[in-house]
């Protein structure tokens, strides 16, 4: 449904951007190319998006976009593969999709202290195991505005706000809409959201270092403001309940019960996975970039 929901999504920007008759479709971090995959069986109802579509997607990873192409054989487009947002060179608009990537790129910690802000290092302790240890602020550290007491950690990711800035530079040269789905804060504050994920369980970020996968959340604010920054407008932020729920996640979902009765309750959990506010619901947000800034965009037409 989640997927099914992202390609009625983009059919619809394609149309009230006009529905050009050639733009290029761009996913960033791909996966098993599940999501794209559902994206495109969705958008078959339009044969028009099919027809227009140049499908591109950025993976660095050769065993992932081997993944990919499996996935995407039977696909009604064929994609093409790069490795940054940077080497895309189609022409055409764009319509970009990147689902849990900002959360996937590295940030620095600070901490507050008593005799003022020290950056959060890996170092070894006395029994030469890795450590946290607070160090001295290296260069790029902006003090934040809001108010953080001794003893809270504040994340800053430079590469989140850079990423934003690619897309948006992406935009801003072909015009189109880019959503960026991802769990994060939308509001500026403390915290320290550095997990270590191993087989689906939280390990010891550092007990393992290389074979278990590192995430922090996303800083929606500093996203946004970079991607504005850059020369393109954004929408009011919304939770994934309230997106999903606007694009018609509990309509679709009926309908699949009507159509497959045995699998109800299945459907039922699935749906609470994505909307709930001990799920996914609240935790996950959704942030729109697009250019020119009097493209509506659908589901953000009202704030939230």
């Amino acid at each position: 449904m989640f997927g099914e929901l992202i390609g009625l999504w983009l059919v619809e920007t394609w149309s009230r951007m006009g529905a050009p008759s050639s733009f290029q479709l761009v996913e960033v971090g791909p996966g098993d190319g599940t999501l794209m995959a559902d994206i495109l069986r969705a958008a078959r109802v339009v044969p028009a998006f099919i027809e227009a579509c140049d499908l591109t997607l950025v993976e660095p990873s050769h065993p992932l976009r081997a993944m990919q192409k499996a996935r995407l054989a039977e696909a009604p487009v064929a994609p093409r593969w790069t490795d940054s947002l940077s080497a895309i060179d189609g022409e055409g608009p764009v319509l970009l999709v990147a689902n849990e990537v900002l959360d996937c790129l590295p940030a620095r910690q600070f901490e507050r202290t008593p005799e003022g802000w020290a950056e959060r290092m890996v170092g070894l302790d006395a029994e030469g195991e890795l450590a946290f240890r607070l160090g001295p602020v290296g260069p790029g550290f902006s003090p934040p505005d809001h108010d953080v007491q001794p003893g809270q950690v504040v994340e800053q990711s430079a590469a989140q706000r850079a990423f934003a800035q690619a897309v948006a530079s992406l935009l801003k040269h072909h015009t189109g809409a880019a959503l960026l789905i991802d769990y994060g804060r939308d509001t500026p504050g403390p915290g320290d959201t550095l997990q270590a994920l191993s087989r689906h369980d939280k390990v010891d970020p550092l007990a393992t270092p290389g074979q278990a996968d590192l995430t922090q959340w996303a800083d929606f604010p500093a996203v946004l403001a970079a991607a504005q920054a850059a020369g393109v407008t954004t929408a009011s932020l919304l939770t994934q309940a309230d997106f999903l729920t606007r694009l018609g996640l509990h309509v679709r979902a009926d309908r699949l019960k009507t159509a497959q009765p045995e699998a109800a309750d299945l459907i039922d959990r699935q749906v609470h996975r994505l909307t709930a506010p001990d799920q996914m619901g609240t935790l996950f947000k959704v942030a729109a970039l697009h250019s020119p800034d009097t493209l509506t965009l659908p589901a953000f037409e009202v704030d939230p």
